[in-house]
């Protein structure tokens, strides 16, 4: 069986991504922060990203 494609798309720490890409995905997920976590930088957040879908 084939597997689905998946295009993952990171933002910025500070504003994410612009709302014109978020109208052309499909999906959006968001990494919630604990207290005194602002933001993840981009390396940590698809370091997240990517364990959360390895048994996909």
């Amino acid at each position: 069986m084939a597997q689905e494609k998946l295009a993952i798309i990171l933002g910025t720490e500070g504003n994410g991504l612009a709302p014109n890409t978020v109208a052309h995905c499909d999906y959006t997920a968001c990494i919630p922060m604990s207290h005194n976590v602002d933001s993840l930088n981009v390396a940590a957040a698809s370091a997240v990203a990517f364990w959360q879908l390895r048994a996909r």
